[in-house]
């Protein structure tokens, strides 16, 4: 691939339309953490405290995206947390979140690929699946390889596989928790008789509502994208705010509708991420080739998510160059508009995650779901603390809050819940044996950004004084 004139060499194309923001973000969204580790937060907080936990979880991902609105709008930049950040609160948080963003996809990108290859050997059982990882990740890399309208079409085909199965999912589960459809093994309906069960509301007690708070986090995580594709959409002012809008209720409709639905039909004690609650739930039903049918959406739904997460973690990068805190070469474009340097990388990223996966299949799902989770609720609150500092700022200048196209609203309050309430599920996972991993890992490599940037800056600092004084 050969790179653009100088000019726009390091521009990123602008051929993103509402629908493929929309469905860019449910894509990122809706994956394993919906799919699969659903049924870890109902095995442990029960059906009513998985409910509870969602709705907290969706109402921290809804103020989020009102504070990420007001700056996307504002300045729409490609990898936009950390130029936000950097902006309106220091270059070395700027820096940090860039790379604690690029770290939840990448993290992510290992799993995602290895369970597309065990997935395939339900179909295929004499195959590898280092195979098959091999030809996803492939797969996965020549589309955002291509153009980031290849790449947008691509997610949005994949999302909208995701998006009818939920809806039909939904649909037949309410049918059958009352008795409108019948199930396998079952001589009545279940109503809401699960929800109560023998061993009460809160199974466990109530504290594993707030111990489960970062898988659910990792679950909405995927909202975000809008900011980072703002840079390469069409019209933003006006298709950022419909995107946002139309993302945040379709997925309280899509989460809660399905973890009702999940609680309502399989016993707590029952739920895991050994197997898919959906698979469960559909062959209860008695959907013919119900474990193929889930065994191909999921297949789509890890695929759908790994398309997203590179392309999230390349724009990172290319943002990071950009901005010159890391090599400028990073920020060169081929003639499609893509960073393929930043594209190799971040995919080089995901292969170390793949074989980490691979080493620990047992205990990696949980782990990386933590890490990812932790990494992307520290991005959260870089969003609602830049959004915060913003408006300030902006304030202070002598405009008007009149002034803004999209407006954040009840500040400062939406901003100061957002971060409070991402600082708070946080500090859930500390109780949490299985989950406790992701503050080892993730505040010493949180301490490391930022003992990088500034012991990068400091070596630079004499080279610069030293530029201005010749200069005068």
């Amino acid at each position: 691939m050969e790179y653009t004139n100088e000019d726009s060499q390091t521009k990123l194309q602008r051929t993103m339309k509402s629908r493929h923001l929309f469905m860019l973000s449910l894509g990122g969204v809706i994956g394993t953490g919906l799919f699969l580790s659903s049924g870890y937060t109902i095995n442990q907080a029960g059906p009513i405290g998985t409910m509870i936990a969602y709705l907290i979880g969706g109402l921290i991902m809804y103020l989020v995206m009102l504070c990420l609105g007001e700056l996307s709008v504002s300045m729409p930049v490609t990898g936009a947390f950390h130029t936000y950040a950097t902006k309106y609160i220091g270059p070395g948080t700027g820096f940090t979140i860039a790379w604690m963003y690029w770290l939840t996809w990448t993290v992510a990108l290992g799993s995602e690929f290895t369970a597309s290859g065990l997935l395939m050997q339900r179909w295929f059982p004499d195959t590898s699946v280092w195979m098959w990882s091999a030809i996803f990740a492939a797969t996965i890399f020549l589309s955002n390889a291509f153009s980031a309208k290849f790449f947008a079409e691509s997610e949005f085909w994949f999302s909208s596989i995701k998006v009818v199965t939920i809806l039909l999912f939904i649909i037949l589960g309410v049918g059958a928790m009352f008795g409108i459809l019948s199930m396998k093994d079952v001589s009545s309906a279940p109503m809401l008789s699960n929800f109560i069960g023998e061993d009460g509301p809160f199974p466990n007690g109530f504290f594993p509502i707030f111990m489960t708070m970062l898988s659910v986090s990792f679950a909405f995580s995927g909202t975000e994208l809008i900011g980072i594709a703002a840079g390469e959409s069409i019209d933003p002012e006006k298709n950022v705010p419909r995107a946002i809008k139309n993302t945040v209720w379709r997925l309280f409709i899509f989460f809660i509708g399905t973890i009702f639905v999940l609680s309502g039909l399989i016993p707590w004690k029952e739920a895991g991420v050994i197997e898919s609650p959906f698979v469960v739930v559909f062959d209860r039903i008695g959907v013919p080739y119900a474990a193929d049918i889930m065994n191909f959406v999921i297949l789509t739904a890890l695929l759908s998510a790994a398309n997203s997460g590179l392309y999230a973690s390349s724009r990172m990068l290319w943002s990071l160059s950009k901005e010159k805190m890391i090599n400028p070469s990073f920020a060169k474009l081929t003639s499609k508009g893509i960073p393929l340097q930043a594209l190799i990388v971040s995919m080089i990223g995901g292969c170390l995650s793949l074989f980490s996966s691979i080493v620990a299949p047992d205990t990696v799902y949980i782990v990386l779901v933590s890490i990812s989770g932790f990494a992307v609720v520290v991005v959260w609150m870089g969003i609602a603390a830049s959004q915060f500092m913003f408006r300030r700022r902006f304030l202070e200048q002598g405009n008007y809050v009149e002034d803004l196209k999209y407006r954040t609203p009840l500040y400062p309050i939406v901003p100061i819940a957002a971060f409070l309430l991402c600082f708070a599920s946080c500090i859930g996972i500390a109780f949490d044996p299985n989950q406790r991993i992701a503050l080892y890992c993730g505040i010493p490599f949180l301490a490391l950004c930022y003992f990088t940037y500034y012991l990068k800056n400091n070596r630079n600092r004499p080279r610069a004084i030293k530029k201005l004084n010749d200069a005068r």
